[in-house]
């Protein structure tokens, strides 16, 4: 009778506990996950480090063609090819122009060593990029991003990106955007990317794998990480950097070094 008098109260002591302990993990598994995000979100939306690569306004290992006149502030450099590839004359550049070899304009500088530790930061800065994980957007837009206000983060697209109508980069100057782009990246005519809340285009980075040209009258903000050729077309300005692992295309460019 006893027994039998204190089996519910059993059975509710015991609802109870389970009850408290389940409310237990409900509080800690969040926070749990909370901070994982948060440590792997710190680590993606590190700067990528440019080393000696990110004392260059442009830097390139096949060679820089120019329709004169453009506007560079900042340095300028090519390797390996040899300095005859440089096709910007010395009033073109308020900055140095480096060289591994002596031909090309008569203000050249010739620091082959050097260009070659640049050159190799510049890869290895790539290579960085490209290797960020857990994106905070995948494949936004479809690859248009046009019209957009993009917040800090780790972009990835495995297509593609066009940038048909203004876009503005939102944030502190402390915040880092790095754009994965698999395919190219377009520019249109005309189109221009500002900055907004303090945002520095020194922590805005596009790693792309194919060509970047950004068309007539645009404007770019950010250091472009580029696989292959970087075209800037006529009277088209940066602020940034634009570091080729092939060559720089300028047609009345400007550039100016952040």
């Amino acid at each position: 009778m006893y027994l039998t008098k204190m089996l519910p109260i059993v059975a509710i002591f015991m609802v109870g506990l389970l009850s408290s302990c389940q409310k237990q993990t409900d509080v800690l598994s969040p926070k749990t996950d909370v901070l994982s995000s948060t440590e792997n979100s710190a680590i993606t939306r590190a700067p990528v480090v440019l080393g000696i690569a990110g004392e260059y306004a442009i830097l390139s290992k096949t060679g820089i063609t120019n329709v004169y006149p453009s506007v560079i502030t900042g340095d300028v450099g090519a390797s390996p090819i040899t300095g005859a590839a440089i096709l910007l004359t010395c009033p073109e550049v308020t900055g140095a122009i480096h060289s591994v070899n002596a031909a090309g304009p008569p203000c050249i500088i010739t620091i082959p060593s050097r260009l070659t530790t640049a050159v190799a930061n510049m890869q290895t800065a790539y290579t960085d990029a490209a290797g960020r994980v857990n994106p905070d957007f995948v494949e936004l837009g479809a690859g248009n991003i046009g019209g957009l206000t993009l917040t800090p983060g780790l972009y990835k697209w495995s297509s593609a990106v066009l940038i048909p109508t203004n876009i503005t980069i939102s944030g502190s100057s402390t915040d880092v955007w790095i754009f994965q782009i698999a395919q190219t990246l377009d520019v249109s005519p005309a189109v221009k990317i500002t900055l907004e809340g303090g945002a520095l285009a020194e922590n805005i980075f596009w790693q792309v794998a194919s060509t970047v040209t950004l068309g007539t009258t645009s404007h770019m903000e950010g250091i472009v990480l580029g696989k292959t050729g970087i075209n800037m077309l006529t009277g088209s300005s940066s602020n940034g950097r634009m570091l080729a692992q092939t060559a720089v295309v300028l047609q009345m460019a400007t550039i100016t070094q952040p």
